[in-house]
Parts: C-alpha cells; structure tokens; sequence
C-alpha cells in the first residue's frame, strides 16, 4: 500500500496533486502548527497581467499559531466574492472555463468556518474532476503520537503502507533508517514540473492546478502523470 504524508493546501499545485495520484491512500497532515506564510490558505494563478495570488483571510493576529485544524477563516470581508472574481477574469476566456469554473463557484460559496474544512472541500473537488476516487484522511483521526521521523512511521504502520512517497525538502530531516526497520520504502519525490497549454509565450510553473484544469480540461490527469 502506497502512502503520502501532506498538510493540506488550498488549490494545491501540479506536485500536489501528483502525489494524490500516486498514493493509495493520502493523509492530510492536519496537527501539525500552522504555517503562516506556507499554501494553507493561498495559491497562484496566471493573469493578462502576471501572477497573482489568491488567499484566504485567517484569523491568527496576537495569536498562538494553533495548529493546521484549528484556524479559523476571517469571514468579516466579501473574500469570496473577490477571489471568484479574479479566477473568473483571468480564465474566462479559456477552453474549459464552462466545465470548472461552476464547480468553484459551488465550493468556495460553502458556509466553511474553518480553513482546513475549506481545503477538504476543494481536494475533494479537484480530485473527482481528475477522475481520482476520494482516499485522503486526517492525520488528527489516526491516534498515532510522536514527532517527525518517528510519528511518519507509526502512520505508516497504522494504515499498512509498504511504500512511503515524499518530497526532496524531507531530505534535511528524514531518517530513513527508521523506514526500513519498520519494512517500509521510502520513495523521493523528485517532481519534474510538465509545461502544458497555457496563457502568453512563456510558459510559468508552481501554479494552481487550477491553471492547468482551465486551458486543458479533462486531458489534465494525463499531463500530470507524464510529470
């Protein structure tokens, strides 16, 4: 059994959704401290005009960072409205903006207080229209303690997984080591980033999935998996 380890993001990029692909079951790292400045709560798209970023207002002002289940969404502005907005304008144009965009409308105008309840909602949503089954669960439901190396291998053990995928950032702190003795295979995910149709002559990567989903529509889970 195939597993990947990621906290969650909002409109995750192309790595993200590679990774989904690949496992057989996929665990949302959801107790583990917010990252203020990490791809919880925003993402990039490509405008006439550049990239532009599209994030989620949370309320962590004169706050502890609490931890990745726990942040509340700031609902006192028309957020939004605004973020449609700005999808709309830059993807109106595109060949499958009739076959998404609706979609995105339905998830973000849910009554979510909580952002990860908000980024489940969306995994969800660019998952199916991927042809992917659901197979993601929270890490908070598992009962499984530790720290790092440690807590990975006893997720691991408590799901059955054989096969272990993660990124190259793990490198600086992984031990491998402890995979082994628990007999599991630790794979490196060294994501080759493919170009796809796409806005203006220059191809830009590290976007939201959702750039590619609206220039190629149902032909995307198949640019994904030549990555």
């Amino acid at each position: 059994m195939k597993l990947v380890v990621l906290q969650p993001s909002f409109l995750p990029w192309l790595g993200h959704l590679d990774q989904y692909c690949w496992a057989d079951k996929f665990v949302l790292y959801d107790d583990v401290q917010f990252d203020k400045h990490g791809w919880r709560n925003r993402n990039r798209i490509l405008t006439g005009n550049g990239i532009q970023w599209l994030t989620v207002p949370v309320l962590t002002k004169g706050k502890e960072m609490p931890l990745v289940r726990d942040v509340l969404i700031d609902n006192s502005t028309p957020w939004r409205k605004k973020m449609l907005e700005s999808i709309r304008q830059a993807y109106s144009k595109t060949p499958y903006f009739d076959w998404l965009y609706p979609r995105l409308v339905a998830w973000l105008e849910q009554d979510c207080t909580l952002l990860l309840d908000l980024d489940v909602e969306g995994l969800k949503v660019l998952t199916e229209m991927l042809g992917q089954p659901w197979k993601a669960v929270l890490s908070s439901q598992l009962g499984v303690e530790g720290r790092k190396t440690e807590r990975l291998v006893g997720i691991c053990q408590a799901l059955a997984a054989t096969d272990y995928l993660t990124g190259d950032a793990a490198r600086e702190y992984l031990d491998e080591s402890q995979f082994e003795a628990a007999g599991v295979r630790v794979h490196w995910h060294s994501y080759q980033h493919p170009e796809y149709r796409q806005r203006g002559k220059e191809f830009v990567p590290y976007l939201s999935v959702i750039d590619l989903m609206f220039w190629n529509g149902p032909d995307s889970a198949a640019i994904l998996a030549r990555s």
